[in-house]
């Protein structure tokens, strides 16, 4: 496993991190997301990813069962706020920021995460709140560092421009083969200010494993099928958006890899982008995973992907 700085911090992190969105919130039984976590840390990965909102607690509190005991310095751990956690707590408001931090310390059992990150940008809350509330996270140790998710250039560069804040280190957007739109403005913006991006949904939701067919029904244990993970899907799963990721399959045999290596490796071919988050619901989907860190893709590979996917790719 390759390891890469995450933006100005000292937190070295590995190059796949595991994720718990939809797995670990209730799509996957507890002793098989226990395999899970295990079998990364296996393959050398260090970054473990979570948010409040995950099965209104229900991630967080799985994986601090399944942390415990473990020396708290060998992973770093992030975990995020903004979405409702009741009809009353939501966003980024400097009440619910400390309210939300304390709740996902405890259900992680932990005293601090290495990143606390802001879910989504918060309208309703003067932002000058919001990185005040932070800096008192940061201050009282609770988290080491900050981060955001999804948020617009604009008010990424609005944050950097007040005085006392707190710098960020990371972005997480998703970013995919087909998913492409931060690298219009967020990443650029990030990369100058040596904020990293650790990116969701690399392989599309696993679109871009090909185990999905166009015309077909959707593999019977895959997150298509299933009731409590398939949410997000529709537009991943259409026929023409499936038939190009066919043409993938001869660019990845005449590389010698697999789909799901290419496909991370790809992400991880950006300098800015420091680490890509995957779900799993089966340890060996984790092995598969780490397989991609330190792969690096051709020219010609880069180019083929970019034809075959032709203009079913969101920019």
């Amino acid at each position: 496993m390759n390891f890469r700085l995450l933006g100005s911090s000292d937190i070295e992190v590995s190059e796949i991190s595991l994720g718990s969105w939809l797995t670990y919130s209730g799509g996957v039984e507890r002793d098989q997301a226990r395999a899970c976590v295990q079998a990364a840390f296996d393959e050398g990965i260090n970054f473990i990813d979570t948010a409040n909102v995950y099965g209104r607690g229900a991630a967080e509190s799985l994986l601090g069962d399944v942390l415990e005991g473990r020396e708290r310095s060998s992973y770093v751990l992030a975990t995020k706020v903004y979405f409702p956690m009741s009809d009353l707590d939501r966003g980024l408001s400097a009440a619910q920021i400390h309210k939300q931090m304390d709740a996902s310390l405890s259900r992680l059992k932990t005293d601090y995460v290495d990143v606390y990150q802001c879910h989504r940008y918060d309208g309703e809350t003067p932002l000058e709140e919001t990185m005040a509330a932070l800096a008192d996270v940061v201050a009282a140790g609770k988290a080491r560092h900050i981060g955001f998710s999804e948020w617009p250039a604009e008010k990424i560069s609005a944050s950097l421009e007040l005085a006392g804040a707190p710098r960020w280190v990371s972005s997480q957007p998703q970013y995919s083969m087909l998913w492409r739109q931060p690298e219009a403005e967020v990443i650029p913006l990030c990369a100058a200010e040596a904020i990293s991006q650790i990116v969701w949904s690399p392989l599309a939701q696993g679109v871009l494993t090909g185990k999905y067919r166009p015309g077909a029904a959707p593999p019977a244990d895959s997150r298509a099928a299933s009731e409590t993970m398939s949410g997000f899907m529709d537009r991943l799963v259409q026929d023409s958006v499936l038939e190009a990721v066919a043409r993938l399959a001869p660019v990845a045999e005449q590389a010698g890899l697999s789909m799901t290596t290419m496909a991370l490796a790809w992400v991880l071919r950006e300098p800015n982008v420091a680490s890509a988050i995957v779900g799993a619901s089966r340890p060996e989907q984790v092995r598969e995973n780490a397989a991609a860190s330190g792969v690096v893709l051709g020219r010609d590979v880069l180019d083929a992907i970019d034809e075959a996917l032709g203009d079913v790719v969101v920019r």
